[in-house]
């Protein structure tokens, strides 16, 4: 396995949106559109370790819509919930909180939120606790997949809402399809390509799993990367590009699908910025054949194509 170095530009800079901001997340939407979810300060965690889901004093949310050149501010203000991922959700901007506490019967936090592109609350609903990913389809599917505390429960969740690990949901929060065929503990990474096809990589066998047909009738398939704790992926259907594992994850492993139902054993990929420096990403997505990073100010993205 040889190693290659690939020096990244900058992809946009969002410094003129920053002054009093912070990146939480920023995603590449199945628009092909970057989303960026910044806030004014972010919210401490409870006792130093757990993250909070209803928030005690008001937090002002930008979202930053990004399409070439083009930059379009959306301010969502005066929000008590802590939110952590933006999705295009048709013609609106859906809000989701990884965490997402059960209080009792009937009493739960409502964690993704609907809002228009003037920051004006247009519903709300639940997709339960402990998400590690949202990914949302040009159509509205909305596809999430969960950690451990999410599949096994905490927050007050007895029976959790992501015990299979992986599910997708309609734009109004009605659960369409759960994965009852993988054994999912953890699944560390999602990738919706579209509609009729959508990857997933999951703990505790560490295999890639494809789902094609879509949630109506989803067929699910499965190739072992012999990689271990990856935190993400991208594909061009033939193409793998894998964040290395644990231990690893500023190298990236390039495979290809030589053979049915198996990847080659690659070669790696260490991405610099335009000063030739390893780069060490605040944020990081993979979605379709390309992975976005976020470091400081500026968004940088690269798609397989170009790698190969």
């Amino acid at each position: 396995m040889f190693d290659k170095k690939v020096t990244l530009r900058p992809y946009a800079d969002m410094s003129a949106h920053m002054e009093g901001f912070e990146v939480v997340s920023a995603q590449l939407g199945g628009d092909g559109c970057v989303y960026v979810l910044l806030v004014n300060h972010i919210p401490k965690r409870k006792r130093g370790m757990y993250v909070p889901s209803a928030l005690k004093e008001p937090y002002t949310y930008k979202v930053l819509v990004i399409e070439d050149n083009y930059m379009e501010p959306v301010l969502i203000e005066g929000q008590h919930f802590n939110y952590h991922y933006v999705q295009p959700l048709r013609n609106q901007l859906l809000l989701v909180g990884a965490r997402c506490a059960y209080y009792g019967v009937g009493k739960y936090d409502l964690n993704a939120k609907v809002c228009d592109y003037k920051g004006e609350t247009v519903r709300e609903f639940m997709l339960g606790d402990g998400i590690q990913s949202v990914q949302v389809t040009e159509k509205g599917t909305i596809w999430t997949s969960y950690f451990d505390e999410g599949v096994f429960g905490n927050n007050g969740w007895n029976n959790p809402i992501g015990a299979r690990g992986l599910l997708a949901w309609d734009e109004h929060g009605n659960k369409i399809y759960e994965d009852h065929k993988s054994d999912i503990a953890d699944c560390y990474a999602l990738n919706v390509v579209n509609e009729q096809e959508v990857w997933f990589y999951f703990y505790t066998d560490f295999l890639l799993g494809r789902i094609s047909g879509g949630p109506e009738q989803a067929k699910v398939t499965y190739m072992n990367p012999h990689i271990s704790g990856s935190a993400g992926f991208c594909t061009d259907g033939y193409h793998f590009l894998f964040d290395g594992g644990y231990g690893k994850h500023e190298t990236f492993i390039l495979k290809k699908n030589e053979k049915p139902d198996s990847l080659s054993a690659g070669h790696k990929i260490h991405f610099l910025n335009e000063q030739g420096e390893l780069l060490k990403p605040h944020t990081r997505d993979f979605r379709e054949n390309r992975v976005l990073f976020s470091e400081g100010s500026y968004l940088y993205q690269v798609a397989i194509e170009e790698l190969v």
